[in-house]
């Protein structure tokens, strides 16, 4: 080969090398905005969600934006997948865990996210928190009253006392959990008395501990409005009460509007 073709091709590799650094270092830059791009945006997201907390709520939320690059997300004005996760949150003094999965999150925060999926978490002392109140109103039949609850496996166990013929029986009653759109509702399927009938009839206080109606407990009112319950489980360990929306945006009013009890 002559002098000039060898020179020409030397040129061209120079050319090529030149070109293929210019690539990688362009992407590579676009890798390091996007990498500072995500840790900005959820950044954002996370302090507009704490800001936006009601009153009665307090804890720190951690936010993970999925998807393909952050910048391709942005520019198509949403985001695929954003994860939300609160391991320490409390509500009204009720610790709770809780976790949150949001697909087509707008970045136009006024416009409402696509599809909201969650679940809260509650030890036993955190359900018992949380029941303590509701346990006391009328639905409830009377021997639940003040009744500490135990988790068992998809069911809830309560024991406590009450009088009848003149004397204190104790009582143990089982219930299935189950969920309505705003309503955490157990249902008593069992009771049997401990202690303090000897060989009294008790079948009419075995009646009232099972009640006519079961209890249920109103949890919208700890939510944003729009958000509804879709199914409980229970372990030994904690109740898994999980969640949904398809109306929720990310503004402090949408955050701070917690839904209503139905009177009815």
């Amino acid at each position: 080969m002559s002098e000039t073709g060898r020179s020409g091709l030397s040129r061209l590799s120079r050319r090529l090398l030149l070109t293929l650094v210019a690539v990688v270092v362009l992407v590579g830059a676009f890798v390091v905005a996007d990498v500072v791009l995500r840790g900005y945006a959820q950044n954002r997201i996370a302090s507009e969600i704490d800001a936006g907390l009601p009153e009665n709520v307090t804890g720190d939320v951690d936010v993970a934006i999925g998807g393909t690059s952050v910048i391709f997300q942005f520019l198509t004005g949403s985001f695929d997948r954003v994860a939300l996760t609160a391991p320490a949150l409390t509500v009204d003094g009720v610790p709770a865990s809780v976790s949150i999965v949001a697909t087509g999150v707008p970045t136009d925060t006024s416009k409402p996210i696509g599809h909201v999926t969650g679940a809260i978490e509650l030890d036993q002392p955190a359900l018992n928190a949380l029941l303590q109140t509701a346990l006391a109103e009328v639905n409830a039949a009377p021997a639940a009253r003040d009744a500490e609850v135990t988790l068992g496996t998809n069911e809830v166990t309560y024991a406590g006392e009450l009088s009848g013929f003149g004397l204190t029986i104790g009582y143990q009653a089982t219930a299935t959990p189950s969920v309505t759109a705003q309503d955490l509702v157990l249902t008593p399927i069992d009771a049997q008395v401990t202690s303090g009938a000897g060989s009294l009839d008790v079948s009419g206080l075995i009646d009232l501990v099972l009640g006519d109606e079961p209890i249920s407990v109103c949890v919208a009112g700890y939510l944003p409005q729009g958000v509804t319950l879709r199914d409980v489980q229970t372990t030994p360990e904690r109740a898994r009460i999980t969640l949904e929306s398809s109306t929720l945006t990310l503004t402090e009013q949408s955050l701070t509007t917690l839904g209503t009890c139905s009177t009815a």
